[in-house]
């Protein structure tokens, strides 16, 4: 079997090629990424750009499964072209490459930006309302994969994973950002300390992508990789304080002014020539938002998630020699 992943060499795909490894020592693993590597042990580097076609010299292609996670995921951060460019065309390429090597199972990491913007809870079945690029290039990925599926609906299987915020060694994201606030103790509440945020391990993640890969039926599986129910950012700042030792945050900032303090921090950076990273007026918005999503569905499944926050952040800690979260 091959496992053939596209943005291997990311943050979700790093872990993804361990949790194979360590599943299947005897699996044969490619990973796709514009990102430039060397192989190593078991995986086979090959340098992919999914905005172009895709061929690449694989042995007995059709013996394998692959994983997209290649994706312009950062939002705000980049122009409106580049989500549709590799999320789009991405989605359009990769479906070329199965059909023409004749793979029957594609993973889709798509993301949870697809629902839009609201505090009602949102489930599989709910309707998606996307309100940036970058949701909405994720939600006409879907669409793609779903046409790709139904041309031999009763042999190909698609699964498309809706995560939130995906924390874990060598993310650099949202979780990381927030503890290392927090440790310089310069993180407050924006508005509110009950906004929901879904997040999901990333060892989860990596292990839901496989095992869903090999014992979905054929046919199209959508589920959404979150807590359930989901915590609030005031949990999520407590519990990285107990496992950290990190003080938690006491503030809570009037969000109208945060807004304001960091459209100003912004603007004068971009003035000054820098860009203002982690201090984007409309990430400040977003932190006031709940990204409200269901995972009972993933819960009351045979892929239910193995790691309570705690633990996760707790073995988290741990991978970094307990010297931090990074």
């Amino acid at each position: 079997m091959n496992y053939l992943i596209f943005g291997g060499e990311g943050f979700i795909g790093t872990h993804l090629k361990n949790h194979i490894i360590n599943s299947n020592p005897v699996s044969t693993i490619y990973s796709l990424d514009i990102v430039k590597n060397d192989n190593r042990d078991q995986v086979i580097y090959i340098n992919t750009d999914v905005r172009n076609n895709i061929d690449p010299a694989i042995s007995n292609a059709s013996s394998s499964i692959i994983y997209n996670l290649a994706a312009v995921h950062k939002s705000p951060g980049h122009q409106d072209c580049e989500y549709f460019e590799t999320n789009i065309l991405g989605a359009e390429n990769v479906c070329d490459f199965a059909r023409k090597n004749n793979i029957q199972t594609i993973v889709f990491t798509s993301s949870i930006a697809p629902y839009g913007a609201s505090e009602n809870l949102k489930h599989e079945t709910s309707l998606p309302m996307p309100g940036t690029p970058y949701g909405i290039s994720k939600l006409t990925a879907e669409y793609i994969y779903r046409t790709w599926q139904a041309e031999e609906p009763g042999k190909r299987k698609l699964i498309i994973v809706r995560p939130g915020a995906v924390f874990g060694k060598g993310e650099e994201g949202n979780f990381t950002r927030l503890y290392k606030s927090m440790k310089k103790g310069v993180f407050f509440y924006p508005g509110r300390r009950d906004t929901i945020k879904a997040a999901v391990y990333v060892k989860d993640v990596a292990r839901i992508l496989y095992e869903t890969s090999m014992y979905a039926a054929p046919g199209v599986c959508i589920l959404n990789l979150s807590y359930f129910p989901a915590n609030t950012i005031e949990t999520i700042c407590q519990t990285i304080a107990d496992v950290t030792g990190v003080k938690s945050p006491k503030l809570l900032v009037p969000g109208n002014l945060l807004i304001l303090i960091a459209a100003g921090g912004y603007y004068v950076g971009r003035l000054l020539g820098k860009q203002g990273r982690g201090f984007h007026p409309d990430r400040v918005r977003k932190l006031m938002i709940s990204t409200n999503i269901s995972g009972e569905k993933l819960a009351k499944s045979r892929y239910a998630l193995t790691y309570t926050l705690k633990e996760a952040i707790e073995d988290w800690f741990i991978d970094c020699n307990r010297k931090g979260l990074f």
